[in-house]
């Protein structure tokens, strides 16, 4: 059986990740540019979703989607595909490939059909599975997510307990890079329960990646600011080759804070901004504006933050994407304060600032 792999620029750590599982399953995810064979597997993000969905469903081949955007909204996705993916796919995808092979496509957890959704039997085990073979991507070295931010997709995908791969299984792939980078919602939670930083774990994990230049708190492992203490950071300057650390702010108000679970306040943001400066590295603080929960006060107490982060770092800045599957999905962007969008312009202008506040696609969207 034919089994192929649509190309998508957005999708390509997952087409790392699940490659190596099917492969382990006798299976090879053959890349492909459009539909073709006996089987066609995509992984979409809520934003490109709707324009693979006409080429889906005109296939001529069997249709497996997975990804984000299938695991927030199965059925809708099931309207077009044949078969849907949700959730975790790396012991899901290759059991219903050997369903489909086998003529024996019945209910499978974790799959959805026209017919419905059979629930998930499983999580899986990192350990269980290699980040990737002969693609290579990103290593990720968790998974899962305690704090529920109501704008995010991460729970609701991975769950909210924490896994974590294994130091000697992460080096061991490391060693086929220079540069050592990582895939994980919080990079300070490595080893502990997402809650408070256990810095013997990253510790343990330093010191088995020596031979790599270490790349730890940046993209695409950013870190909450939290977490952010004088002790990680000392293990960061020692081990690492960054000189920057990412982390979310996300909003400058308590208010809003509170009201997006986020499980941290702006004192918490302050504080990490200065133990960066203490420690000469420059933060990279993430935001979002046209939050629909902000009011005006609020949204110029987040422009009045990113002003103090330019000051000494960088900002991120992107416009609120209502995600489905979220306590947000439905709600709309708020249209931002004329001083705020003068302001970011000039801070874009400086080079002071980065995103998309504006056009919330150009964050999600590749279409090759």
């Amino acid at each position: 059986m034919q089994v192929n792999w649509r190309e998508i620029t957005a999708a390509k750590n997952s087409f790392a990740a699940l490659y190596a599982a099917c492969e382990t399953e006798g299976y090879t995810l053959l890349p492909v540019k459009e539909p073709e064979g006996d089987v066609t597997c995509y992984s979409l993000n809520s934003i490109n979703a709707p324009a693979y969905a006409e080429e889906i469903a005109n296939a001529s081949c069997t249709t497996v989607v997975g990804g984000p955007h299938a695991t927030a909204c199965p059925m809708e996705v099931a309207a077009h595909a044949d078969y849907v993916v949700v959730g975790e796919g790396e012991y899901t995808l290759p059991r219903l490939l050997r369903a489909i092979e086998n003529r024996t496509p019945g209910p499978i957890p974790g799959v959805a059909t026209r017919e419905g959704l059979c629930p998930q039997d499983h999580a899986v085990f990192l350990p269980a599975y290699p980040p990737f073979s002969q693609f290579k991507g990103y290593i990720e070295i968790s998974r899962g997510c305690p704090h529920g931010c109501a704008y995010c997709q991460t729970p609701k995908i991975f769950g909210r307990r924490m896994r974590h791969r294994p130091v000697d299984e992460i080096a061991r792939f490391a060693a086929r890079f220079r540069d050592a980078r990582f895939v994980t919602p919080n990079a300070l939670a490595y080893g502990s329960d997402g809650i408070r930083p256990r810095p013997d774990k990253m510790e343990k994990l330093f010191r088995a990646l020596h031979r790599n230049d270490i790349y730890f708190g940046t993209f695409p492992s950013e870190v909450r600011p939290e977490f952010v203490t004088g002790e990680v950071l000392d293990l960061i300057t020692t081990y690492c080759a960054n000189r920057r650390l990412q982390f979310g702010a996300q909003s400058g108000s308590d208010r809003v804070l509170a009201m997006l679970r986020r499980g941290h306040t702006v004192a918490n943001v302050e504080r990490a901004l200065d133990l960066c400066r203490d420690a000469g590295l420059t933060p990279v603080v993430d935001f979002i504006v046209g939050l629909p929960c902000e009011e005006d006060e609020d949204e110029r107490a987040t422009l009045s933050l990113i002003h103090e982060v330019t000051r000494r770092g960088r900002a991120h800045v992107h416009l609120f994407t209502p995600l489905p599957g979220t306590p947000m999905a439905g709600m709309k962007a708020r249209d931002l304060l004329p001083e705020t969008q003068r302001d970011l312009g000039r801070l874009a202008l400086a080079g002071k600032i980065s995103g998309s506040w504006s056009d919330p696609e150009r964050r999600f969207f590749r279409r090759c």
